[in-house]
């Protein structure tokens, strides 16, 4: 007599009864949580960025504030004000008289001890992510970390790095290897650029992939047969 086998739903697929009533309430559950752990999560992240951008109400006096002129806290307030801060104070700066008043003001900074080594750092970075100007962050690899042949994914964040390749006397880059599921963190690894693999998945797909604990794997649209095995190098 044939295997009978239960459908997801735990109904037995050749006689229509229950099979098994704790596994049709696992795979309930199951459901549910598909449902409402994406919405969870995201609800937690858009609440963790109003709570950032709500500090931008610290700007205002206090007697402008949400509490003082509705008597209470008013959840958004902030993301509206820090929108309206960035649109405006991007206008000013793409003027020739605001421009100005900006490159001084960072010339200034970048003088003081300590406070000018951070705010020039932060200045980088933000110009190289945030813009077209760099080329970090805009191709995702595999290297092999942390030994041979365990492959990590990270992100090229820096080409040329002359000190470090006269002195290991290898054409190496910098990539970026982060960690999962909160990428923030990492390791700053030089990798030899004969031995890293360049894929064709974008930031956004690895980055779904780190904060899925790579479950959300990016469907490879390049067909099988169009594979070549043989180290990428970069186009001139």
């Amino acid at each position: 007599m044939p295997e009978q086998t239960p459908s997801d739903d735990g109904i037995d697929t050749r006689t229509g009864k229950p099979h098994s009533r704790a596994r049709a309430l696992r795979n309930y559950l199951i459901a549910g949580l598909l449902i409402w752990i994406p919405v969870m999560v995201t609800v937690w992240v858009i609440r963790f960025l109003s709570g950032i951008l709500d500090q931008s109400l610290l700007l205002l006096p206090p007697s402008w504030r949400p509490e003082a002129l509705f008597g209470t806290y008013i959840p958004g307030v902030g993301v509206i004000l820090s929108f309206l801060l960035l649109v405006v104070t991007g206008i000013l700066v793409r003027n020739l008289f605001g421009g100005q008043i900006v490159a001084g003001f960072e010339d200034l900074v970048r003088r003081i001890p300590v406070i000018g080594a951070v705010y020039g750092g932060a200045k980088s970075f933000s110009e190289t992510v945030l813009t077209d100007k760099g080329k970090s962050f805009k191709q995702v690899v595999l290297v092999e970390f942390p030994r041979k042949g365990l492959f990590s994914v990270g992100f090229i964040t820096c080409e040329d790095m002359d000190e470090v390749q006269a002195r290991t006397e290898q054409d190496v880059v910098c990539v970026f290897v982060p960690t999962t599921p909160n990428p923030t963190t990492g390791f700053l690894v030089a990798v030899d650029r004969n031995e890293i693999v360049r894929l064709d998945m974008t930031v956004d797909d690895a980055f779904k992939m780190l904060l899925t604990l790579g479950v959300v794997v990016p469907r490879w649209q390049k067909p099988p047969a169009a594979v070549d095995l043989a180290p990428q190098q970069p186009p001139p």
